[in-house]
C-alpha cells in the first residue's frame, strides 16, 4: 500500500529498518519513509520519487537488473544500482517488476477518455493493466480534426497518454457518407485534403478498416491514393485488413493487399489484431508470416499487434451481414429485409458466415441489459423457437437506429496454435483492441502475462514486456517513451509478478485487472495498488508538423 500523505524531502537510507516496519504492518511493495541519516549524500540532487529494489526490464528485451529509479518531475533522472539520494517518495519494489509503462497499439478507449465524469476519463480500464499511453482513431475511425480533438481531450483531463491516427472511415464517410461508389476526382482530393490536414496537425498515421462498411467499398487504389499523402508526412499505415478469414478475397489476398497499400504509399505497413478468424483459414499463420517476412526481407518494414484471447469482439452486424446489404446504413438495411427476394439473399450470406465463424454456439451475445445479455446465439434461437440466422436478425432489427450496441457479440473463432505463432514473432505487439463487451478491455495485459508468460511458457517475461513497451514506441515513432531511460519520460510500471492477473471474464467483462502495485504517467502517480489516485496526468501525443505543412 501507499501511504496516502505526501512526506517531503525522506532518503532511501535505513532501508532495512523501513522495510521491517513495512512487512510487519503493511504488507509487501507498500512504500518505504525513513528519515535521512546524518551526512546523506545528494549527489544527484533531490528527485520525487524513488522506486528502489525491484527487477528493471528497460523495454529492450535485455536482460533485467535489480536496481534503482528516479524520478524527476515528468521525467527519469536515474536507473541503476542504488546510490544515495533525497526523495519526496520512496517506493520500495522488492520483489516486483518494474517496467516501462505498456502503450496499447490500437484500442477504442474514448468511451472512457470522452466520458462526461472526471473520474471515467481517468481511464482505470487501462491503468489498472499497467498501460500509460493508448492509441486511439484505430480501424479507420479517426478524426481527420486532430488539433481540435487534441485540444478537447487535453482540456478535459484524461488519465493515460493519447496518440492519435487519422482513419480513412471517418474521411469517406465526409465526403461519400455511407454510398459503395468510387469518388469522384474532386472527392477523392478532397479525402486526400482531409488526410494531409491530420497528418500536418500531428496524427501518427492513417488507419483503415476495410472489412467494414463503408470502406469495405474502396478498391484498393482508392486507399492508396489516400494512404500516400500521409506516407509523404512521415506515417505509419495501420489496418484492420479487408478480410481476416474467408469472408471476401481470404487471409492471404488480405495480406497481400496491406502491404502493397504500404509499398505503394511508401510508407510502414502494421496489421492490426493479426489473427486467423474462423475454420476455413485456421492454421494459416505461418502462411501469413512467410508473407510478411518476404517483405521485410524486401525491405518494407511491416509490424502487427495481437490479443491474446481465442474470441474476437465485434457484433452480428460486421460478422454475419454481407457488404452489400448495409450500403446507405441502418435504413436501407431494413428496406432491404422486408423485400423478400433481397432478404432470402441476406439469410443466404448470414448462414454462410455463421458456419466460417464456427456456427451459432460460438457467438456469445454480450450486449448489456438485454433478454439475450451472457447467452450464445444458439441458446435464443433454441428459446425463441427459430433458426439462428432468424434469432440474428431478430436482435439486429431491435438494436437498429443503436450504433450496433445491442448486437456486441465475443466470437469464439480463432485456433491457439496460430495464436502463439504469431505471438512468438519480434515484429508482433501486445494489443487489446479493447471494446465494450469482451474482457480484452479490462484484462488484455495480465492476461498475455499469466496465459501465455507464466502457464504455457510461449514467450518469456522479457519479450512480453518489450512486445508491450519498447516495440510498440518504436514502431509507432513515440518519441522518449517505451524504455527506461535517463531522459525519458517518466511512465514506470510496477507489478507484482506473482498476483498480476485478470478479473474480467467474457460474462463479467469489465471487473479491472489486479497485481498492479504504482502506475506513474509523466512522473504522476496514477495508479497506487490497483487504485486510480485520481490524477489526470495523461497527455496527448502530437507528431511533430512534417515538412510542407502550412
Amino acid at each position: 500500500m501507499l501511504l496516502p500523505f505526501p512526506v517531503r524531502r525522506r532518503t532511501r537510507h535505513l532501508r532495512g529498518l523501513a522495510l521491517a516496519i513495512c512487512l510487519a504492518g503493511l504488507g509487501a511493495g507498500c512504500a518505504l519513509i525513513a528519515p535521512p541519516p546524518a551526512g546523506a549524500s545528494a549527489d544527484m540532487g533531490e528527485v520525487d520519487t524513488l522506486i528502489t529494489g525491484g527487477l528493471v526490464h528497460d523495454g529492450s528485451g535485455a536482460a533485467p537488473a535489480e536496481g534503482d529509479v528516479a524520478i524527476r518531475g515528468d521525467r527519469i533522472v536515474y536507473i541503476g544500482p542504488p546510490r544515495p539520494v533525497i526523495a519526496a517518495r520512496v517506493i520500495d519494489a522488492t520483489g516486483m517488476i518494474v517496467a516501462p509503462g505498456f502503450i496499447d497499439p490500437h484500442t477504442h478507449a474514448d468511451i472512457f477518455l470522452r466520458a462526461p465524469e472526471r473520474a471515467d476519463r481517468l481511464n482505470l480500464a487501462w491503468l489498472a493493466q499497467g498501460a500509460s499511453t493508448v492509441v486511439i482513431g484505430v480501424d479507420g475511425g479517426g478524426t481527420p480534426d486532430v488539433a481540435e480533438d487534441a485540444a478537447r481531450l487535453g482540456a478535459a483531463g484524461i488519465g493515460t497518454n493519447v496518440v492519435p491516427f487519422v482513419g480513412f472511415g471517418a474521411i469517406r464517410t465526409r465526403v461519400l457518407g455511407d454510398s459503395a461508389r468510387a469518388p469522384a476526382p474532386g472527392e477523392l482530393a478532397a479525402m486526400q485534403a482531409l488526410a494531409v490536414k491530420a497528418m500536418c496537425e500531428g496524427a501518427t498515421g492513417f488507419s483503415t478498416g476495410l472489412f467494414y462498411a463503408p470502406q469495405s467499398f474502396a478498391d484498393t487504389d482508392e486507399v492508396i491514393a489516400i494512404a500516400r499523402e500521409a506516407g509523404q508526412r512521415g506515417g505509419l499505415y495501420d489496418t484492420h485488413q479487408r478480410d481476416e478469414s474467408s469472408y471476401s478475397i481470404g487471409l492471404l489476398a488480405s495480406t497481400q493487399e496491406a502491404i502493397r497499400i504500404g509499398e505503394e504509399a511508401g510508407m510502414p505497413v502494421h496489421i492490426a489484431h493479426i489473427k486467423a478468424l474462423g475454420v476455413d483459414v485456421h492454421g494459416l499463420a505461418p502462411q501469413v508470416i512467410a508473407l510478411v517476412e518476404a517483405a521485410r526481407t524486401r525491405g518494407t518494414r511491416v509490424t502487427a499487434d495481437q490479443y491474446p484471447w481465442l474470441a474476437s469482439g465485434s457484433s452480428l452486424d460486421a460478422a454475419l451481414l454481407p457488404g452489400w446489404a448495409v450500403d446507405g446504413g441502418s435504413a436501407a438495411l431494413l428496406e432491404r429485409l422486408d423485400r423478400p427476394e433481397t432478404a432470402a439473399r441476406i439469410r443466404g450470406e448470414m448462414a454462410e458466415n455463421m458456419r466460417r465463424r464456427g456456427g451459432a454456439e460460438t457467438f456469445l451475445l454480450t450486449a448489456r441489459d438485454r433478454e439475450w445479455s451472457g447467452r450464445t446465439l444458439a441458446q435464443m434461437a433454441q428459446g425463441w423457437g427459430v433458426d439462428p440466422v432468424a434469432a440474428a436478425l431478430r436482435i439486429i432489427r431491435q438494436s437498429a437506429g443503436g450504433a450496433g450496441r445491442g448486437t456486441t457479440i465475443a466470437s469464439f473463432n480463432m485456433a491457439e496454435v496460430d495464436v502463439e505463432a504469431f505471438m512468438r514473432e519480434p515484429w508482433v505487439l501486445t494489443a487489446s483492441d479493447g471494446s465494450l463487451g469482451h474482457p480484452r478491455m479490462f484484462a488484455t495485459y495480465p492476461e498475455k502475462y499469466r496465459r501465455y508468460v507464466v502457464e504455457r511458457g510461449t514467450i518469456d517475461l522479457a519479450r512480453f514486456i518489450r512486445q508491450s513497451t519498447g516495440a510498440v514506441a518504436d514502431t509507432h515513432g513515440i518519441a522518449e517513451r517505451g524504455y527506461l531511460r535517463p531522459g525519458y519520460f517518466a511512465d514506470v510500471l510496477v507489478f507484482d509478478p506473482q498476483n498480476f492477473a485478470p478479473r474480467a471474464t467474457y460474462l463479467e467483462p469489465t471487473q479491472p485487472a489486479i497485481g498492479v502495485r504504482a502506475l506513474f504517467v509523466n512522473g504522476v502517480l496514477a495508479l497506487a495498488d490497483g487504485r486510480a489516485t485520481g490524477e489526470a496526468a495523461g497527455r496527448v501525443l502530437l507528431r511533430p508538423a512534417p515538412q510542407g505543412c502550412p
